[in-house]
């Protein structure tokens, strides 16, 4: 039985809505591989509430956030709640906020939780984590202290982008000579209204046919004024409230104002290049990583800003379709809308441990190498004789550039094992799964969390893997791993696909 993902996350008018709808975006996921999920918040907006409930999920009220003892005791309740009747396969539980202390994640860990910590900035002095998850770019540079078990998920790899985006996988945006339509958007709350200064900005911007949706978050306190602000204006401007619809708006638009928030990266999926006001600390690394990867223009912390600065910038953007097509095609190639099922594999593959191997588990290997189906799929089908798998099998123990690695599920029992030859920074794989244990998709977690290891620990920087080409269950379980196949090649005297994992790959 698959277990349930619970989701503490808040939205306010201060700290935004970002948090709460990126954490939606792993729950849709966690829900399309069959799992249930529980969202834990202090949420000031009926409509963001409305909108998850509106998704099969479980909304539970947090009248009093942390550093409210009660927050804690809540949370912990409703893990055990649904941890009741799952042997050992606990719930998870995802935090996204910064106000989720040290003290408050070992609490979670303590009480035999699993935890995904997803943080911006590395601010805390220590992370108490499983996972821990930075979707920014520049986050792999970030120094985090976290517990010597911990799985780093950084990077853009990881974007969480929700449901609604992922269906315009495949679309193509077409390059207007002239950008003539402008999406304002500031997300869900935008506390120091900066769309207004935006509006004053498009007032002196002079091209013809010029249009303007505002998309106003259902948390922006500030509706009735701009309503007021666009009403005798000569610009064409609609006010889109708690929009439904965003990635159409996104399709629609060929420019976008916006906020250094989350929906930078729904801005890059969908092509559309896009000028980055910062209105917060932890916005500064995501406006400047964009800009560094040539995906946005960043104009700094919006209270510095002038409209007329804005207004100029917008100008060159709209009548730059070159630097408008590249940008698109960079933001397109960074975020391929993937990042939360990424995420739910690494959920997954946590389920299951990593050991050394050891001298008295030479019978297991023994048997699990003479089984019928993984003699038929090894490059060498006859039966292995006991006395050459025993000096074998003491001679790779004792070798310094072979890795051995047993993986145990959550009961300790053991359910596969995989083996590394090192060569400087280059290393081959194989793999090797009980016969009980086949058919549950075990080979490619362990392949995840074993290269990540590998990677981690040692120099080696590309792995690699020759599989006979009748072996479909191992290229899926190494294609599902994130390796990629690079043709047929000759193994030891053996016809083989050749496949690769570079380290930057997970």
């Amino acid at each position: 039985m698959k277990g349930s993902l619970v989701i503490r996350a808040d939205a306010s008018i201060q700290i935004g809505t970002g948090h709460l709808m990126r954490c939606l975006a792993l729950a849709q996921a966690w829900q399309l591989d069959g799992g249930q999920v529980v969202f834990l918040s202090h949420c000031e907006s009926d409509a963001l509430r409305q909108r998850i409930i509106n998704e099969g999920i479980e909304f539970i009220p947090i009248s009093n956030p942390h550093p409210d003892s009660r927050d804690l005791e809540n949370t912990l309740e409703v893990l055990r709640m649904h941890s009741a009747g799952i042997i050992g396969n606990p719930a998870w539980l995802v935090l996204d906020g910064y106000h989720f202390d040290p003290a408050y994640q070992q609490a979670v860990r303590d009480a035999g939780f699993h935890l995904l910590v997803i943080d911006d900035m590395a601010h805390l002095p220590v992370y108490h984590a499983d996972i821990l998850l930075n979707q920014n770019l520049g986050a792999e540079k970030l120094k985090y202290n976290c517990d010597s078990d911990t799985t780093l998920l950084l990077g853009s790899r990881y974007v969480l982008l929700r449901q609604e985006f992922l269906t315009w996988s495949g679309w193509k945006r077409e390059i207007q000579k002239v950008a003539r339509k402008v999406l304002v958007t500031m997300g869900g709350s935008d506390p120091g209204n900066m769309t207004l200064k935006v509006i004053h900005a498009l007032e002196q911007v002079q091209v013809d046919g010029l249009e303007v949706v505002v998309a106003v978050g259902g948390s922006n306190p500030h509706y009735e004024v701009l309503q007021s602000a666009i009403r005798n204006l000569q610009l064409k401007i609609h006010l889109e409230r708690n929009a439904s619809n965003l990635p159409e708006l996104l399709a629609w638009a060929d420019v976008s104002v916006t906020a250094a928030g989350s929906t930078c990266w729904e801005l890059a999926f969908m092509g559309v290049p896009a000028l980055v006001l910062v209105w917060a600390e932890n916005q500064c690394m995501v406006a400047s990583g964009l800009e560094t990867a040539g995906i946005s223009i960043n104009l700094g912390w919006y209270a510095n800003v002038t409209p007329e600065d804005i207004a100029l910038r917008l100008l060159e953007l709209v009548n730059s379709p070159k630097i408008r097509g590249e940008i698109a095609k960079r933001g397109r190639n960074l975020v391929d809308g993937n990042g939360a099922s990424r995420v739910i594999q690494w959920i997954q593959a946590r389920a299951l441990n990593l050991r050394a191997a050891q001298e008295a588990d030479c019978l297991m290997i023994y048997e699990w190498a003479n089984d019928k189906v993984t003699r038929t799929f090894s490059f060498s089908t006859d039966p292995i004789p006991w006395e050459d798998h025993q000096t074998w099998y003491k001679s790779k123990l004792a070798d310094p550039n072979i890795l051995i690695y047993i993986a145990l599920d959550l009961e300790l029992s053991p359910v596969g094992m995989v083996r590394y030859q090192l060569a400087e920074t280059k290393a081959v794989a194989s793999i090797n799964l009980a016969s009980h244990q086949r058919g549950k998709g075990y080979g490619s977690k362990i392949l995840r969390i074993a290269s990540k290891k590998v990677f981690q620990d040692t120099p080696i920087s590309l792995i690699h893997a020759y599989i006979k080409p009748d072996n479909s269950p191992s290229i899926h379980a190494f294609t599902k791993a994130g390796f990629v196949e690079k043709g047929i090649v000759d193994y030891q005297g053996n016809q083989a696909c050749h496949f690769i994992l570079q380290e930057d790959f997970l």
